[in-house]
């Protein structure tokens, strides 16, 4: 079941609190998906909605970085 929108607004802006309370955080999607206790498909949708805002991205290894803190080398 995918969250409503206003669900989806509230998981989004704690999603974004969480990863600027905690600079370098990197996480899987089944590690976000625990730490949010959200099912695989409310995850990636709340996830895609942040890398598509250019606020997350993924590094190597697949795991979701704050695009500030992505270290490229």
């Amino acid at each position: 079941m995918m969250p409503t929108v206003t669900s989806a607004q509230s998981y989004v802006a704690i999603i974004r609190s969480e990863f600027n309370e905690m600079p370098g955080m990197r996480l899987t999607l089944v590690q976000a998906r625990r730490l949010w206790s959200l099912s695989l498909e409310e995850c990636e949708d709340l996830l895609g909605r942040l890398v598509r805002a250019g606020f997350l991205t993924r590094d190597e290894h697949d795991r979701y970085v704050r695009r500030a803190d992505r270290v490229t080398r």
